[in-house]
């Protein structure tokens, strides 16, 4: 611990967000940058606690105390070393992992905790600047080839981990690009795809093959895909999503949230001139008020949306931790994103404890206005608040309410068939044992698909681990490291 008293001497600080109309005007990330020396502060208030719960509270077991000290010496060389000890992609988790190590950070018992996830992503952006970030290909090939199925964040951490293990290892996806969610699902504004993009260099350098436009199980089957390969890591994320059986759903202009963000994406990536869906002067609701509305609610602002609603059937939550959400577990806080900030500033409005009952359309079948009603809280089963409803205007509306589990389609079904009447788990996801195997043996299973919708620092710590097992497997041991079973982990 370099200095003892940083953290009494300094406050949490943390980069200004680029002035709303003028981060609205382009799809840029929002944040401005941030001085060394600020940083240095940040990387000081470190404290020497003894027991660093952040270590606990990250799914990647990030050695944060070292390199936040490593930070404040100034040897940010050794300090991107410790950070890719256990993180592929700090770049990534640095700028959308919603920081439940610094839910358990010991200072925030009773002041603002470390800012470790701005200390995180300044380290690995000056690590590329610096040229620090370099491939590393194994030193002999094992001649067995691994498949992994699905690129976002738990694909392509295990597809990095087994090739740095000397297999010959192939990426298969089923979009135009590479990045899963992490291309299509998260705005320009939160991540640039620049980030995946030289990150992809240097995998491609240590031998990764990627494969786009494939979806396995149709274009490939199950079977085909076993016999050519070794071992396989299904990685294909948990993308069916949760619909709104409600009257009117069928309208025009009423969208799934993944529906609506990738085009956005694409035309980022050049490939339209503007977006099929687009909110370009529209009055926009976004039912749902996690982290996927927030997107939504960014991208329909920047198209140029006349308003912009947002509705949550749930209470507006606490602004500070309460007493059922002990340090260190992760809290459910009221979160101002930079899009609700952007919402706020136009005249927006973010509704709570509100339920959809009907979407009305026009004459021509596009939906036009929305009807809702106020509930009770979940103890009383959302029971709608007679005399509550209303109707607002709605010409383009996004369903963001999350994931029910991997899409049950022609892969699955087969590798089903094979492993048997277990093989999903009691939520509906692809089973998996202490090992991260499948009841088919030499398929193994990581992120989202096994678990359930969950955090991207989740599915890096899964498909790390994924890997390791899967070395194991192909070699009778592995040098890879091993994180918790996913048997023992809870679900955050």
């Amino acid at each position: 611990m370099a200095d003892p008293k940083g953290f009494l001497n300094h406050g949490r600080e943390l980069p200004a967000r680029r002035p709303v109309d003028v981060r609205i005007r382009d799809w840029r990330e929002v944040y401005e940058d941030f001085p060394a020396p600020k940083l240095t502060k940040q990387a000081s208030r470190c404290m020497d606690c003894g027991i660093p719960f952040c270590h606990n509270g990250c799914p990647l077991g990030n050695l944060i105390p070292e390199w936040n000290d490593l930070v404040y010496r100034d040897d940010w060389r050794e300090a991107i070393e410790r950070l890719h000890a256990t993180n592929n992609f700090p770049e990534f988790t640095g700028r959308l992992c919603p920081a439940p190590c610094e839910a358990a950070c010991v200072l925030g018992i009773n002041s603002d905790p470390v800012a470790i996830k701005r200390v995180e992503v300044e380290i690995i952006d000056r690590a590329f600047d610096e040229g620090w970030v370099t491939p590393q290909i194994p030193a002999s090939r094992t001649g067995r080839r691994v498949a992994v199925v699905g690129s976002g964040p738990a694909g392509l951490a295990a597809a990095q981990q087994l090739t740095r293990a000397g297999h010959d290892v192939v990426v298969f996806e089923r979009a135009d690009r590479i990045g899963g969610l992490l291309r299509y699902g998260i705005p320009e504004f939160k991540m640039e795809k620049r980030h995946i993009d030289r990150r992809l260099e240097q995998m491609r350098a240590e031998g990764t093959e990627f494969r786009t436009g494939v979806n396995v199980g149709v274009d490939v089957t199950a079977a085909q895909l076993r016999e050519e390969f070794d071992a396989v890591v299904l990685a294909g994320g948990a993308t069916q999503w949760r619909d709104l059986p409600v009257a009117g759903r069928d309208l025009a202009g009423v969208h799934q949230a993944m529906e609506y963000l990738p085009p956005a994406n694409k035309v980022q990536e050049g490939d339209f001139a503007e977006s099929p869906i687009s909110a370009q002067g529209k009055h926009v609701v976004v039912i749902g008020g996690g982290d996927t509305g927030a997107d939504c609610i960014g991208t329909a602002i920047r198209q140029g949306a006349a308003s912009v609603t947002q509705l949550e059937i749930m209470p507006q939550p606490p602004a500070s931790r309460p007493g059922s959400q002990p340090w260190p577990t992760f809290p459910i806080l009221f979160k101002t994103e930079s899009a609700h900030e952007e919402l706020a500033d136009g005249g927006g409005d973010r509704v709570y404890a509100v339920s959809t009952t009907e979407f009305v359309g026009d004459a021509d079948g596009n939906v036009r206005a929305l009807r809702l009603v106020e509930v009770e809280g979940p103890q009383n089963g959302f029971k709608p608040i007679p005399g509550t409803e209303r109707e607002i205007p709605a010409e383009l509306v996004t369903l963001s309410m999350g994931f029910l589990g991997p899409e049950k389609g022609a892969l699955l079904q087969d590798l089903a068939a094979e492993g048997g009447e277990d093989f999903y788990d009691a939520r509906g996801n692809v089973a998996r044992d202490k090992g991260y195997q499948s009841k088919v043996e030499g398929v193994f299973v990581a992120g989202d698909m096994g678990r359930g919708q969950s955090l991207i620092v989740w599915a890096i710590a899964e498909g790390r681990s994924a890997a390791a097992a899967a070395d194991r497997y192909l070699t009778g041991q592995s040098a890879l490291p091993v994180a918790i079973p996913p048997t023992a982990r809870p679900l955050v």
